[in-house]
């Protein structure tokens, strides 16, 4: 009797130490923190690009209250070896999955994704992807068309000077939305383009504004990740379309509107995925039904016809009525790039190396 008694404690014993282990494991789990990494390639208050990133980082962040933690690295380099370095001190610090925010850093990426299977990788704007690696974007295009728009509906001169930074499709995609947007409500007005080569530098892009201006625009728009080109638009009394973020506060004198980011609904979503423990690799491009692009409320600068238009055009773009890149498009060459009735396939946007007709420039 006394042998079962010890056998039947034994077992009881062993059964409670069973639940405890399970219950010590499932709090854990609970407790854990999940570490997200972020690579920007300027400073995280640049006032565009990587602070529309940081900004939807922060969000991020804030909604798993506790849950997550997050290293970032500002000013990395668009050099292979300087991707695959900050990376491998982001895995040492215990990331899980890492997010890069500029286009150079793709090819430093895809290789760090090779030398660590178990992370995550999310890059935004290419196109490589891997079982481990996914590539995001949205269509900023939709609201480039409706700042379009604006500035074509608040130039005199019929000059529109616009700041770009890389001669690569995202940016070419971009101005051809933008002037199409122009185009659509003053065919007489061109874009003039001026390339800087860098993303971020102030001084540069400020003066490739200036120089524009100098040619007779009298608007300015921009893909650059700084507020240089509104600030020679300001020291020369003209108006401009900014980027990113919005400068209604912070340049009142000159800013009318300008498309806008929102990366953290995205951030969210995959980093949930990381920790439900199903994330897959993807190739995200979303709209402004999605949340993750839009055009900012325009200023009292902008002319009061353009809120009827860009309202009417908001409105077509959601419903899928209206297609920015849907034809008859010609180049400037004048070639018939999309037909009447038909519309550039996402393959053929994601590869634009052509500008469209009322743009003057070269795609370098």
């Amino acid at each position: 009797m006394k042998k079962k008694l010890g056998v039947l404690m034994l077992a009881l014993i062993m059964i409670v130490v069973s639940v405890a282990g399970c219950s010590s494991g499932s709090t854990s789990k609970s407790n854990q923190v999940t570490k997200v990494g972020f690579m920007y390639v300027g400073p995280a208050d640049d006032g565009g690009w990587s602070q529309v990133h940081d900004q939807g980082r922060a969000k991020m962040v804030e909604h798993f209250n506790g849950k997550v933690e997050t290293v970032v690295k500002e000013n990395v380099a668009e050099e292979k070896s300087a991707v695959v370095s900050t990376i491998r001190d982001m895995v040492d610090q215990g990331c899980t999955i890492i997010f890069g925010t500029s286009y150079g850093f793709m090819e430093g990426m895809a290789e760090a994704a090779k030398e660590f299977p178990d992370v995550k990788f999310e890059h935004c704007s290419g196109y490589m992807t891997a079982d481990n690696m996914a590539t995001y974007f949205g269509r900023i295009e939709e609201p480039r068309y409706l700042s379009g728009i604006v500035a074509g509906l608040t130039t005199k001169s019929n000059k529109i000077a616009y700041v770009a930074a890389m001669p690569i499709p995202e940016v070419v995609r971009g101005i051809n939305a933008f002037a199409r947007g122009v185009k659509s409500v003053n065919p007489d007005a061109t874009v003039n383009v001026s390339w800087t080569n860098t993303w971020y530098d102030p001084t540069v892009e400020k003066a490739a504004a200036e120089a524009l201006i100098q040619q007779g625009c009298d608007v300015t728009a921009q893909h650059q990740d700084s507020t240089a080109t509104m600030e020679a638009a300001k020291e020369a009394g003209k108006l401009s379309i900014g980027y990113d973020l919005s400068a209604a506060t912070t340049m009142p004198e000159v800013y009318m509107t300008a498309p806008l980011w929102d990366y953290s609904g995205y951030y969210i979503d995959r980093v949930q995925a990381v920790i439900d423990g199903n994330w897959k690799t993807g190739q995200y491009w979303g709209g402004m039904n999605d949340g993750i692009v839009s055009l900012d409320t325009l200023t009292s600068l902008a002319p009061g016809s353009a809120q009827s238009k860009v309202d009417t055009a908001t409105a077509a773009i959601k419903s899928g009525t209206l297609k920015v890149f849907a034809g008859e498009i010609k180049d400037q060459t004048g070639t018939v790039r999309v037909n009447a009735g038909a519309e550039l396939t996402d393959d053929a946007q994601l590869s634009m190396d052509w500008f469209v007709d009322n743009v003057v420039g070269s795609v370098k």
